[in-house]
């Protein structure tokens, strides 16, 4: 069984569905900051059979919950200090997000014309899918 250490001070993101660990490291942009980043792909997990996890050793001042909650919503944010859990936080689905989600649509505003916003509105909170301001496409998560 794969063991990576206990941190620190820092925070670990659990619960991402399977394949989005990537997603969370490049929307958070942790390529450019400057803590130590750990992404465990396919961990096993009772509670969704597999699971992603990151663990971010450092602090991250600019964590934005609302970039999260559009990505995966179904994720848990532990905040770690000296070694222990001090929060846990679930991020919620923002009702709407600015630069977050792209959309693909080539028809769409924001393909042809550089500059302009890709603005997602929350159309169904129950199922969290998103469509574009301008065009209406459905956010495609896959």
């Amino acid at each position: 069984m794969l063991n990576i250490g206990v941190l620190n001070q820092g925070i670990v993101i659990d619960h991402i569905k399977v394949g989005g660990a990537m997603k969370i490291y490049s929307y958070l942009d942790l390529e450019n900051k400057d803590v130590s980043v750990a992404i465990i792909k396919n961990a096993k997990s009772n509670k969704m059979g597999k699971k992603d996890i990151i663990k971010i050793e450092g602090t991250l001042d600019d964590l934005d919950l609302d970039i999260l909650g559009a990505i995966d919503h179904r994720i848990t944010i532990d905040i770690i200090e000296n070694g222990v859990i001090i929060e846990k936080k679930n991020p919620t689905l923002p009702d709407k997000v600015t630069n977050i989600l792209k959309c693909k649509n080539p028809r769409c505003i924001t393909s042809v014309e550089p500059g302009i916003s890709h603005t997602f509105k929350l159309t169904d909170r129950a199922n969290g899918v998103y469509r574009c301001t301008y065009c209406e496409q459905a956010f495609d998560r896959r």
